[in-house]
C-alpha cells in the first residue's frame, strides 16, 4: 500500500444542506449539550459528596457520568460550531482526534455498563460476599481495566486509519470523522489490505463479547431472584437492576441497529440518526434515568440541594 496523502483537511457534509434546519440543529443540540454535561456532573458531584460513594453500584456510576461528559463533548461543539458556518471544514489531525475520542469513550462506556451488569450479579446472586469481592482494589482495576481496553481499541483504530492513503476526494458524508466514512475515501481498496476485515472482526468481538457477558449475568440474576420467597425481594432487587437494564438496552440497542442498516448512501440518513443518539442524547439520559428510578440518588441531590441552600441563607445572614 503506497503511503501518500496530499488531504491536510475533511469538509464535513453534516446533518443537513438546508441553512434553516441547521441553526435549528444547533439550538437543538446546544440544549441537549447543555443537560448532557450539566447533569452527568451534577449527578457525579452528588455521588462523590454523599455517602454513595462507599457503594460499589454508585461508584461505577460516578465514572459512568464522567465519561458521559466527556464523550458529548467530543462531536457536539463541533456539529453546534458547523450548523451556524456554510463551509464545515476539520484538519487531518483533528479527524484523527476526534476518532479516537469518540472510540475510547464510547468503548469505555460499553466496558463500564458491562463491568456494572457483573456488579448488579455478585450483589444479587453473592449478597454475602459482595462487599469483600467488590472491595476498593477490585472497584479500582476494573475501572482501569476500562479505560486500558477502551484505549486498546481506540488505538488500533486510529493506527489503521492514519495509516491509509488520502488523495482527494474529501468530503465526509457525516457531522463528524468516523472510521467507515473515511474508508471510502482511502485511495486503496480497504477490503484487499484486510483494513475493512480487521475493522469489522474486532467490533464485532468486542461487542457480542459484552453483550455475552451482560447477557450471562442477567439471566443469573433472574433465576437468583425467581427463587427469593418474597414478592418485596423480588421487587427489590429487580429496581435495582432497572435503571442499568433500561441503560445497556438503549445504549447497545442503537449499536446493534447501526449493524442492520444496510450500507448504502440511501441508508446514511439513519446511520447519522443513529451516531447522533449514541453519541449525544444517550449521554443526556443517563443522569435522567439513573435519577429519576433511583431513591438513594434523589435522596442525595435533595440533601445536596437543601445543603446547599442553608450555607447559602448563613452566607446572606452574616
Amino acid at each position: 500500500m503506497e503511503n501518500r496523502n496530499n488531504v491536510t483537511e475533511f469538509v464535513l457534509l453534516g446533518l443537513t444542506q438546508n441553512p434553516k434546519l441547521q441553526k435549528v440543529v444547533s439550538v437543538v443540540f446546544l440544549v441537549i449539550y447543555i443537560i448532557s454535561v450539566v447533569g452527568n456532573m451534577f449527578i457525579m458531584v452528588t455521588i462523590i459528596v454523599s455517602p454513595l460513594r462507599s457503594s460499589p453500584m454508585y461508584f461505577f456510576l460516578a465514572y459512568l457520568s464522567f465519561i458521559d461528559a466527556c464523550y458529548s463533548s467530543v462531536n457536539t461543539p463541533k456539529l453546534i460550531f458547523d450548523s451556524l458556518h456554510e463551509r464545515k471544514t476539520i484538519l487531518f489531525n483533528g479527524c484523527m482526534t476526534q476518532i479516537f475520542g469518540e472510540h475510547f469513550l464510547g468503548s469505555a462506556e460499553a466496558i463500564l455498563l458491562t463491568v456494572m451488569a457483573y456488579d448488579r450479579y455478585v450483589a444479587i446472586c453473592k449478597p454475602l460476599h459482595y462487599t469483600s469481592i467488590m472491595n476498593w482494589r477490585v472497584r479500582y482495576a476494573m475501572v482501569s481495566a476500562c479505560y486500558a481496553g477502551a484505549f486498546l481499541h481506540s488505538f488500533v483504530q486510529g493506527l489503521l486509519i492514519i495509516n491509509l492513503p488520502f488523495c482527494g476526494p474529501n468530503e465526509i458524508d457525516h457531522y463528524f470523522c468516523d472510521v467507515y466514512p473515511l474508508l471510502t475515501l482511502a485511495c486503496t481498496d480497504t477490503y484487499r489490505v484486510g483494513i475493512l476485515e480487521i475493522i469489522l472482526a474486532s467490533a464485532t468481538f468486542n461487542e457480542v463479547s459484552r453483550l455475552m457477558i451482560i447477557l450471562t449475568s442477567y439471566v443469573c440474576i433472574i433465576i437468583t431472584v425467581l427463587k427469593m420467597p418474597s414478592t418485596g425481594g423480588r421487587h427489590k432487587a429487580f429496581s435495582t437492576c432497572a435503571s442499568h437494564l433500561t441503560a445497556i438496552t438503549i445504549f447497545h440497542g442503537s449499536i446493534l441497529f447501526l449493524y442492520c442498516v444496510p450500507n448504502s448512501k440511501s441508508s446514511w440518513l439513519m446511520v447519522k440518526v443513529a451516531s447522533v443518539f449514541y453519541s449525544m442524547v444517550i449521554p443526556m439520559l443517563n443522569p435522567l434515568i439513573y435519577s429519576l428510578r433511583n431513591k438513594d440518588v434523589k435522596a442525595a441531590v435533595r440533601k445536596l440541594i437543601n445543603t446547599n441552600l442553608i450555607c447559602q441563607l448563613m452566607i446572606n445572614v452574616k
